[in-house]
């Protein structure tokens, strides 16, 4: 069963677009959100393996579902939780044809092995102006801010 597992995921990435989708429409019965090929792979990848290995237990589901209503809503350090990511996050920014990665910490954020205060922060490292940093790295629309 691993081998099959393991080639499954291979071929994930070398697929065109239209087969990323089909194996979406396959495995989940529906057509394929309008999102990037990224998340079309990573999240194709995770069904690959739930669907062969198993799933979360629905003990943890219950307790995930009520994790997430204690928190909807509250505020954590003055900000709303849906604004920060969860640490350990990866936020993958493209700028210029250079990939670009930053990594959620407790309290700040890491960026080329450095420690940043903010995503503005980083976001002008990179860019060289000035940026709102959950727009840059787009976990908040710029009509919004």
């Amino acid at each position: 069963m691993a081998e099959g597992v393991l080639a499954q995921l291979a071929a994930i990435k070398s697929a065109p677009i239209g087969a990323l989708k089909q194996k979406w429409r396959d495995l989940f019965g529906r057509e394929a959100p309008p999102y990037n090929r990224r998340f079309l792979e990573n999240r194709l990848a995770y069904r690959i393996q739930e669907l062969a290995y198993g799933g979360l237990s629905a003990e943890t589901v219950e307790r995930l579902e009520a994790l997430a209503a204690e928190f909807d809503g509250k505020a954590v350090r003055g900000r709303q939780v849906s604004e920060r990511p969860i640490a350990g996050t990866r936020l993958i920014r493209e700028w210029k044809g250079v990939e670009h990665c930053v990594t959620v910490r407790d309290d700040d954020f890491e960026y080329q092995g450095r420690p940043y205060r903010s995503l503005s922060a980083i976001a002008r490292a990179i860019t060289g102006t000035r940026w709102n940093g959950l727009v840059f790295f787009g976990l908040k629309n710029q009509r919004s801010t």
